[in-house]
C-alpha cells in the first residue's frame, strides 16, 4: 500500500454548481468553503503531512470585476474567521503564488496567518493565491539569481529550495473535480511523479466520502517512478 504524504487539489466546479441551481456563481464558492472546511479536516485525520488548495489562479484575476471583488471578500472574510480556529488545530499556513497583487488588508491578513501558525507542528496547508505554476518558476530562476547562485552549484534540491513550495513534500496525489483533466498552471515542477485523481463530481458536492475513495484508489496504485518492479 503506497503511502501518502501530500495531497493537492484543483477544486473546479464552483460557479457550475450555482448555475445548476439558478444561483449566482458566488453561491457556489459559499458552498466550497465548507468543502474546504471538511476535506482539512480529514487530511488532519489521515495524519498527512501536507495539502495543497489552488484558490486562486493568477489567471482568475482576468475574470469579470464583480466576481474577482465578490471572491476578494469571502477570501478576506475566510482569512478573519478561520485563522485561530485553524491554529488551534495544529495547522501550519502558507502561502504561495504572487501574493503581492492581492489588497493590502489581505496580505496583512495572509502574514498573519502565516505568523500565527508558523510554530505549529501539524498539516501543512498551503493555499495557492494568485498561483500560476509558470511563474512561481521563474521567481525561483529570479531568487537564484539574486542571491548570486553559481550555475555548477544547480541542482534539482537547490532549485526546488527556491520554488514558494519549499519545505513541503512534492504532491504524491493530485485530485482536480468537475471533471476536467488538466493541471491548469498548477504545480507543474512539483507534479512531476504525482498519481491524478479525476472526478466528474463538482467541487461543492465532493464530500469526505469520495475523498477518501481517491485517497484508497491512489494507495492501491503501482508507483514506479521510471523503473521496473518485476523483470519478464
Amino acid at each position: 500500500m503506497n503511502n501518502i504524504e501530500h495531497v493537492a487539489i484543483i477544486m473546479d466546479g464552483n460557479g457550475r454548481w450555482a448555475k445548476q441551481r439558478g444561483l449566482p456563481r458566488i453561491e457556489g464558492h459559499r458552498e466550497g468553503i465548507k468543502r474546504v472546511h471538511e476535506i482539512i479536516d480529514a487530511s488532519i485525520a489521515l495524519n498527512l503531512k501536507a495539502i495543497t488548495l489552488y484558490i486562486f489562479s493568477l489567471e482568475n484575476w482576468q475574470r469579470p470585476k464583480n466576481e474577482v471583488s465578490a471572491l476578494m471578500k469571502l477570501l478576506e472574510l475566510y482569512l478573519r474567521n478561520e485563522m485561530k480556529k485553524l491554529a488551534k488545530k495544529n495547522i501550519v499556513f502558507k502561502a504561495i503564488g504572487n501574493t503581492e497583487k492581492f489588497s493590502p488588508t489581505i496580505q496583512k491578513l495572509i502574514r498573519e496567518f502565516e505568523a500565527t501558525t508558523a510554530k505549529n507542528t501539524g498539516l501543512i496547508l498551503a493555499g495557492a493565491l494568485s498561483y500560476s505554476s509558470r511563474e512561481e518558476i521563474l521567481r525561483a530562476v529570479k531568487r537564484m539569481m539574486q542571491n548570486n547562485v553559481s550555475t555548477d552549484m544547480v541542482n534539482e534540491s537547490v532549485f526546488e529550495s527556491f520554488l514558494d513550495t519549499a519545505g513541503i513534500p512534492q504532491p504524491d496525489l493530485i485530485i482536480r473535480t468537475s471533471g476536467e483533466q488538466r493541471l491548469s498552471n498548477f504545480l507543474l515542477w512539483q507534479a512531476a511523479y504525482s498519481e491524478f485523481y479525476f472526478t466528474n463530481t463538482l467541487w461543492p458536492d465532493f464530500r469526505e466520502k469520495e475523498f477518501m475513495s481517491a485517497i484508497k484508489d491512489y494507495q492501491q496504485r503501482e508507483r514506479r517512478f521510471g523503473t521496473v518492479t518485476t523483470i519478464d
